[in-house]
């Protein structure tokens, strides 16, 4: 465990030593029958993002940055008050009835993947699916299931691999300019190109669902304004609080001297440093980071009356994984409503 935040960004500032190879394995390891579904579509993540620190990982990124350039994501803020806007009047409107609203799934679950396929360019997508298999994949790589339930996480997988590598072919075979268009031409292999979208499209849009999420439960308790309180959260409670490394070589960090293959957990979060560090540092630093920023803000923003008038009526169930944690749902009554307790 890494906790100090000049440590941490020690760590992640030298990907020579620090490598990331372990930054998308299983967490626990996966059962023969788990394994099995996922060989079943040709399942691999090669190194292309987050877990790699090969000369390949440049261009990559170069390629996929340029969907979240600066210019694109003020230009998206739009969309993402229009879509905010909708479900939090919704929300309202079921409230006004006296109805119990989960404010995980009226408001903070869909925006942020509309908003991710718009900048991708990504067209007919299963929204709802989209969401079911990053819920799942997030599990099976950085949960405890047990082996009945990897079972169920990897069909889930398997299902959002074949339809990556389907996604994949279509490009091959017709050239566009979304992500997969963009991908394939730059000469990345099928499971390259799949690893990227898999990494992109849960990490691209589940990680704010869930910032969001806290967000709105930390709002019930603090006159901050929304973005304050996006940068609060950053720095206290981030859904994305601990990221994994492991030694290249045996190296010295701080007083220990680590063996070849050590690995590192990074705590990013609930260590009184910068919000940036949720973020990571480096050349593996989110190429999202203004993005979430500006859909989180967004979404507090538009919530934000809202909240002012709604009480939870249970403690918040928690998504508990090794390096995502945030709300599972957010039950919530006018305030003055009884509810259903």
């Amino acid at each position: 465990m890494v906790d100090d935040p000049a440590v941490v960004r020690e760590v992640l500032l030298q990907p020579e030593t620090f490598r990331p190879d372990n930054a998308v394995l299983a967490h626990t390891p996966l059962s023969v029958k788990a394994l099995r579904v996922l060989s079943a579509v040709g399942f691999a993540l090669p190194p292309t993002l987050a877990n790699n620190a090969g000369t390949s990982h440049r261009p990559i990124r170069a390629a996929v940055a340029r969907f979240f350039s600066p210019a694109r994501v003020a230009a998206v803020e739009p969309l993402a008050r229009e879509l905010n806007t909708a479900r939090v009047t919704a929300a309202e409107a079921a409230l006004a009835t006296g109805a119990e609203v989960d404010l995980v799934q009226a408001i903070a679950a869909e925006p942020p993947a509309l908003v991710l396929l718009h900048l991708l360019g990504l067209e007919h997508v299963d929204v709802p699916a989209l969401k079911a298999w990053s819920l799942d994949s997030l599990e099976l790589f950085w949960g405890t299931p047990d082996e009945d339930r990897q079972l169920e996480l990897a069909h889930s997988a398997a299902e959002f691999y074949a339809w990556l590598r389907a996604r994949t072919t279509a490009a091959r075979r017709t050239p566009t300019t979304d992500l997969f268009g963009v991908l394939v031409q730059l000469g990345l292999t099928d499971e390259e190109v799949c690893a990227v979208g898999y990494f992109l499209l849960i990490a691209g849009q589940e990680t704010t669902t869930q910032l969001i999420s806290t967000a709105f439960l930390q709002a019930l308790g603090t006159q901050l304004t929304p973005a304050d309180l996006v940068e609060h959260v950053l720095r206290t409670s981030s859904s994305v609080p601990t990221w994994r490394r492991v030694t290249a070589t045996p190296t010295t960090l701080g007083t220990t001297t680590l063996p070849a293959q050590a690995p590192l957990l990074l705590t990013l979060t609930n260590q009184g440093g910068p919000a940036d560090l949720a973020f990571g540092q480096g050349i593996h630093r989110c190429l999202g980071a203004t993005l979430t920023r500006l859909e989180a803000r967004v979404a507090l923003e538009c919530a934000h009356e809202l909240l002012g008038r709604i009480r939870l009526v249970e403690e918040p169930p928690m998504i508990e994984l090794l390096s995502f944690r945030a709300p599972k749902r957010l039950r919530a009554v006018t305030d003055g409503n009884t509810g259903d307790n």
